[in-house]
């Protein structure tokens, strides 16, 4: 199965989709900062027979609306209320990494009458930290792009399934490839999480919840037992080995988590599994 494009807009701003089809209940897949929707090709392919699909590349990244004036967490959160309305999505389950995980975070707070159930991939309420957004500032400048070939960022971002994942998101010009978003959009991006934490918004979700983390320190254990703590409903995973791109690293272990999570609460009640095929 293969996926179309859809286009939302909202107060001038244009965000692309890739719709990938399929029946409901829908999914919305949201990616981390400075990434794209084509992250979640393969989970998305995966979950189309089961489930209407769409992965949305967010405000100022992909092939959406480059430079937005409004960067702010609210801005990102109505560009998902946007997309379940104009596509026509009843009660979506939203799926996000990192700083998608936070924007579906807030999301679900925000409008629980919207949202069905929530997935956090390596995302969580998180704490002031004033030096994130210089230190990803110097990250992104530490990029040789344009990138000579589609291999060679690969490479530089990190070899195997993750690099080949965020090399997928550059564009070719003239001859050479280059990232679909602006630094100083991502930055400021992460001006509001810099500064404060949302344990409000995460106490105050009432939808079904799934936290899948990896390894990579982002996602403190402790920041981790207090999710808990707060919501003791939320069903919580980890992934050994992976990093702070698990859905690219290990891709079948979290599908395989996100059906058992999707059968769960999407599923009316008592509705039975169909039994193995014949062959």
């Amino acid at each position: 199965m293969t996926w179309s494009e859809r286009t939302v807009v909202r107060d001038g701003v244009r965000i692309s989709c890739r719709d990938w089809g399929g029946s409901q209940p829908p999914v919305v897949l949201l990616h981390g900062l400075a990434g794209h929707a084509g992250e979640w090709d393969a989970i998305a392919r995966h979950l189309s027979p089961r489930h209407r699909v769409i992965a949305v590349d967010q405000r100022g990244h992909g092939a959406s609306e480059r430079h937005p004036r409004d960067r702010s967490r609210s801005a990102y959160v109505a560009d998902v209320v946007a997309v379940i309305d104009q596509l026509g999505l009843r009660q979506p389950v939203l799926i996000g990494q990192s700083l998608g995980g936070h924007t579906a975070m807030l999301a679900a707070a925000a409008h629980p009458d919207l949202v069905r159930a929530l997935v956090l991939v390596e995302a969580g309420p998180g704490g002031p930290s004033p030096e994130v957004p210089a230190e990803i500032g110097r990250w992104l400048d530490s990029w040789p792009a344009p990138f000579p070939s589609r291999q060679a960022a690969a490479a530089f971002l990190g070899r195997g399934p993750v690099g080949e994942g965020w090399a997928a998101g550059l564009e070719e010009r003239d001859g050479a490839w280059w990232p679909r978003f602006d630094r100083d959009v991502m930055v400021d991006s992460l001006a509001e999480n810099a500064q404060r934490s949302y344990w409000d918004e995460w106490a105050s979700i009432t939808c079904p919840t799934l936290a899948v983390l990896g390894q990579s320190g982002i996602i403190a254990p402790e920041e981790c037992g207090r999710m808990l703590q707060q919501r003791p409903e939320t069903v919580a995973m980890s992934v050994p080995g992976t990093g702070h791109d698990l859905h690219l690293e290990q891709p079948d272990v979290l599908l395989e988590a996100l059906e058992r999570f999707l059968r769960d609460t999407t599923e009316p009640p008592g509705a039975k599994q169909p039994g193995p095929g014949r062959g």
